[in-house]
């Protein structure tokens, strides 16, 4: 293996050598005629000189074993606790999609034929995951039947039916916690109840999947990590973020300091629509979505927050109040803290300013639609600015401002450099490198975002929070994500959002929340392990 890899290094090594050699020797359009390669492939010739110089590749993963071979591993009972949209997302991704939804991907007369085309596809290259659905719990009867109905008889991604009738129905969480046939949990509740679901699943020795954000406090989340860390058992948030190729090829970016010293980092996360401001109790057609009282228990519903009488609107748009949620902290900026931090492995921010106001969107609220925040790493002596709007659509992408190069960052990624680069300086003089037009592009071929209809879904698929290619083969990241889980619950390791890491980024989004909530500048104590 080392001969094999000293000889591809050698070979690396004489293409660049030769290449420059035979530049050096003739002016480079007389290689290159325009006559002979024309422009785009000189363009072409430039940028691969350029990455073959800087050990940079734009060759995807190796392909991913197909789930024709089968299931593989001890089966792992798991139950579900949420079975709303993203809960029926998370049963997908496991490898269980509603019978109906599966069959309108084959109907001819889809509007959406190019979306519908790529989902099947996609869910085709899922794994086989081994698991299996033992019970559900929601307080709403419809989507706990229609739990029952996908864990029972859902299709896999090989195309078979799911033939288990035995799929039990709690009503209370704590019930199906206490089935000593349950292995691991899902939690995928509004967020406010995430932690002390987490901790009471720990605590009866089940593993642990819960969708992020993890807790709305400081005390919650100091109690959710000594419980985790004692209990032994497997836990991993739902940030997918680590799942996606593109960021961990950014992360190698990094890394080799292609991009130079960075001292700024920024970030966005703009939408504009109602269902994007989480105004979300109204169908397509201004009626009311379904839920009454006599379906919703809407005393278990509110737990152990301020009673109020039963509100469809907060039912469906819970994250717009503070006493649901961290509002855009946790619903947005978290995505964007976790996907920086698996890039650059920066920890906590020392410090966050946060501000903003409800500008656009009249309805009862207590999120604003309007919010950024400044978050310095004097260690790592950098700045990173996050901004959102929800009332303006414009993609900004991540963005790393380095000495020497800015990288654009989301469904795929793209390196610039800066005119004044010290360590570009002679390949812009010689022409190797056009300032004006990205000389690294990853994948080769960018992702396709054109079929999404959804504003929503378009949001995350063009941040990459939705797929990822490997090797061509478009692999949704949130079953990359239960994947491992499922895999270091049979095998051991660690998962990629593992409670250490999850600390980091609840921590972070808890500074930013706290800042905005009490208008001021807030710091994190590393000795004390506090908020202050």
């Amino acid at each position: 293996m080392a001969d094999k890899e000293s000889k591809e290094g050698q070979k690396n090594q004489i293409s660049r050598r030769e290449v420059f050699k035979g530049l050096a020797a003739v002016p480079l359009l007389g290689v290159f005629s325009y006559d002979f390669w024309r422009r785009k492939t000189l363009e072409k010739a430039k940028k691969k000189i350029t990455q073959l110089d800087l050990g940079l590749t734009s060759d995807a993963p190796s392909v991913l074993p197909s789930t024709s071979l089968g299931s593989s591993g001890k089966l792992v009972r798991i139950g579900i606790i949420g079975v709303g949209a993203r809960g029926t997302a998370l049963l997908k991704a496991a490898g269980f999609m509603q019978a109906e939804v599966y069959k309108g991907l084959f109907d001819d007369s889809n509007n959406d034929d190019k979306r519908a085309k790529s989902r099947l596809e996609t869910y085709y290259n899922q794994y086989l995951l081994n698991v299996q659905v033992v019970g559900i719990c929601d307080v709403f009867d419809t989507r706990a039947e229609k739990g029952i109905q996908i864990a029972s008889n859902g299709i896999q991604p090989n195309g078979e039916a799911v033939d288990h009738k035995n799929v039990k129905r709690y009503r209370r969480y704590q019930d199906l916690l206490a089935n000593p046939d349950i292995d691991a949990v899902i939690i995928a509740t509004p967020d406010f109840h995430h932690a002390q679901m987490t901790i009471d699943a720990v605590n009866a020795g089940k593993h642990v999947y819960c969708e992020k954000a993890m807790t709305m406090t400081e005390e919650e989340l100091n109690n959710v990590y000594q419980a985790v860390k004692k209990s032994g058992v497997v836990f991993q948030l739902g940030h997918q973020n680590s799942k996606n190729e593109t960021f961990k090829r950014a992360k190698e970016i990094i890394d080799k300091n292609i991009l130079g010293k960075v001292t700024l980092v920024e970030t966005s996360t703009n939408r504009n629509s109602k269902s994007g401001a989480w105004i979300r109790h109204l169908d397509g057609n201004g009626n009311p979505k379904p839920g009454t009282p006599d379906a919703i228990d809407w005393e278990q519903w509110l737990g152990s927050t301020p009673k109020v009488p039963f509100d469809l609107e907060r039912y469906y748009g819970w994250p717009r109040w503070f006493a649901y949620d961290t509002g855009l902290a946790g619903q947005l900026f978290s995505h964007e803290i976790d996907a920086l931090n698996q890039i650059m492995g920066f920890g906590i921010p020392k410090s966050a300013a946060s501000s903003g106001g409800v500008y656009f969107y009249k309805e009862e609220r207590d999120m604003p639609d309007t919010f950024q925040s400044v978050l310095e790493f004097p260690d790592r002596e950098f700045t990173m600015l996050y901004t959102a709007s929800l009332a303006n659509s414009r993609s900004r992408g991540r963005v790393f401002m380095g000495h020497d190069a800015s990288m654009k960052v989301g469904s795929g990624l793209e390196i610039i450099a800066n005119g004044d680069s010290t360590q570009y300086k002679s390949k812009i003089k010689n022409g190797l490198i056009d300032t004006n037009v990205p000389f690294y592009t990853y994948p080769s071929k960018p992702v396709e975002v054109d079929g999404i209809s959804s504003a929503t879904e378009r949001y995350y698929a063009e941040r990459g929070l939705i797929d990822t290619k490997v090797q061509g083969k478009s692999m949704d990241i949130t079953h990359l994500h239960m994947k491992e889980w499922v895999d270091v619950i049979r095998n051991g390791g660690t998962t990629g959002c593992n409670i250490e890491k999850a600390f980091e980024d609840t921590v972070a989004v808890l500074m930013v929340h706290k800042s905005y909530v009490e208008n001021r500048k807030v710091e994190w104590d590393p000795i004390q392990r506090k908020i202050v």
